[in-house]
């Protein structure tokens, strides 16, 4: 992934300066902010939820200490919409959420949890909903999605396993038929970080 970032990055920005671009690998749970000396944004996809409340600090004291804004997007928010609902939605729901918690990860709590720890750090914190609306035109996304969101919840909760099948089967023969809609709800974050070295 750090090779295709570098390799299909831009070279140039939109007001015409030089790009360039360093990869590094490393561990968030250990980020500084010298790590960060010198960026102009940290950003992410995807990425909150499946942190624990220690490395959300650990990323909101560096992003603090260096000065450096973050935008963090697609979190999930822990709410789907099907339509037409079916009476398993929301026990599949909540076991997919159950799942995202596992080993003491933020799952849907995330951005509260990030919003809270940045503020702490003397951030102004922005949410704004992102929701995933997949419709017959994303049928193939759509089928991937439902069978990772059930595989999901019959991990975490292995007594669903049948009658998870027959609903799976019912939802992936809806989206076949261009019937079935999705909303999966996710958050962006924007955590703007005071400036070091005594810019206001």
């Amino acid at each position: 992934m750090l090779h295709f970032a570098a390799v299909a990055s831009p070279r140039s920005a939109a007001d015409g300066s030089h790009v360039t671009v360093e990869t590094r690998r490393g561990d968030i749970a250990r980020l500084t902010p010298d790590a960060l000396a010198g960026a102009s944004l940290v950003t992410a996809s995807a990425l909150l939820d499946v942190l624990t409340r220690d490395d959300v600090g650990t990323l909101a004291a560096a992003c603090a200490g260096a000065g450096c804004p973050a935008l963090l997007t697609l979190s999930v928010a822990g709410r789907v919409e099907l339509t037409a609902p079916h009476p398993m939605d929301q026990e599949i729901t909540e076991a997919f959420n159950a799942h995202q918690r596992r080993d003491g990860l933020l799952g849907p709590d995330a951005v509260t949890v990030a919003a809270e720890v940045f503020a702490e750090h003397g951030a102004t914190v922005r949410l704004h909903p992102s929701p995933w609306r997949l419709g017959p035109a994303q049928a193939a996304l759509t089928e991937q999605w439902l069978r990772g969101w059930v595989g999901a919840a019959v991990e975490e909760r292995p007594e669903l396993a049948e009658r998870a099948d027959g609903y799976l089967a019912d939802r992936l023969q809806a989206c076949a038929a261009g019937e079935l809609r999705v909303v999966v709800h996710h958050s962006d974050l924007l955590a703007l970080c005071r400036p070091v070295g005594g810019a206001a």
